[in-house]
């Protein structure tokens, strides 16, 4: 596997911001930048063996500086997804973090690990990412260090390693948004996209997109996607979880949690040919489909069109701080995190 290293400009806060990219004998790419250890590019061959693109984001520094809520690629933190009204308790103590969505706080606050440039190193096969943040960070408790592990293989692999340590309780939730559209970043909808989700269940939430601690059922709901089917078959149906929102942003209860690395999702474009396999040891995936423009310049200077990319991100349950009934999202000194997700690339004929 072959990994070079480049420049990719400095931060405005004066750092240097790197751009790693991964090529394997086949000439399929993964670019990442130690700027919120982003996901730039994913270049796979489709069915014809053409090269596409099939990751959304930016060509310079300063669009990643400023892209808002968008997090192209980014790996997300303290806390991926949303906390309700901005506060949690943890050992008896209410935390305050910032509304940064509406009445939520959202991806980690106003400065989320997202706009962080991470120290970064290539090890073998690996690069390695690490970045900490102090106690009181955008309002979380403890000192938490953080390191995410990119490879690439031969077949077209992507695997993720997180790990992250604490010196004191705090909550933590993390994931990788990316935006995919597998018929190549150029195309104006992926909803034609074919998706499946390994989930019997999902996460009710509300006109604020906020989880309410109910959990549905997908049968006979727009929300069952154990068989395949397009994205936007039922996108824009009356039912009530798709029609207060417009689109999917909810979180689904994946089918085997809890026993280790297991398929979570699989998408796929008929158009290209090409195919995305999710693994992963996490409880949750939060399928994101953006029901507005998500940026107005992408990668040369494509305005990305709502419903042009979809976001499978795995992680812990959003709110998770509120409802005891969730899979835990406190870290403490005595537990370190770790995970893994897979997003592997094939063809179909």
């Amino acid at each position: 596997m072959n990994i070079t290293r480049e420049p990719f400009g400095i931060t405005e806060d004066r750092k240097q911001a790197w751009l790693y990219t991964f090529e394997n004998s086949d000439g399929a790419k993964l670019v990442v930048t130690s700027y919120g250890a982003r996901i730039v590019s994913i270049i796979v061959p489709d069915r014809d063996g053409n090269m596409r693109d099939v990751c959304l984001g930016y060509d310079t520094l300063p669009e990643y500086e400023h892209d808002g809520n968008s997090c192209f690629g980014a790996v997300v933190g303290r806390y991926a997804n949303r906390i309700g009204k901005g506060e949690f308790e943890l050992d008896g103590v209410t935390y305050h973090v910032a509304l940064n969505d509406g009445p939520n706080h959202l991806h980690g606050g106003v400065r989320g690990f997202h706009y962080y440039n991470w120290d970064s190193r290539i090890v073998g096969d690996t690069l390695e990412l690490t970045h900490i943040s102090p106690d009181g960070d955008e309002g979380y408790p403890g000192t938490l260090t953080m390191a995410v592990e990119y490879r690439w293989s031969e077949d077209n692999e992507l695997s993720i390693t997180y790990t992250a340590s604490t010196d004191k309780d705090t909550v933590f939730n993390t994931t990788n948004h990316s935006y995919f559209n597998l018929s190549g970043g150029d195309a104006d909808t992926a909803l034609d996209h074919l998706l499946t989700i390994n989930a019997d269940k999902f996460t009710e939430a509300d006109e604020n997109t906020l989880v309410t601690g109910k959990i549905l059922n997908v049968e006979g709901t727009p929300f069952d996607f154990r068989k395949a089917k397009p994205i936007g078959q039922d996108i824009h149906s009356d039912y009530y979880q798709t029609k207060q929102t417009g689109t999917y942003d909810h979180n689904f209860i994946l089918s085997g949690c809890g026993a280790g690395l297991t398929e979570a999702a699989v998408l796929y474009s008929e158009k290209s040919g090409i195919c995305l396999t999710c693994f992963t040891d996490q409880p949750g995936l939060q399928l994101y489909v953006p029901a507005k423009c998500p940026s107005q310049h992408g990668k040369g200077g494509k305005c990305y069109p709502a419903a042009g990319s979809v976001c499978l991100e795995t992680q812990h349950f959003p709110d998770a701080p509120h409802h005891p009934e969730f899979p835990s999202a406190v870290l403490t000194p005595d537990g370190p995190f770790e995970s893994k997700t897979i997003y592997h690339f094939s063809v179909k004929g």
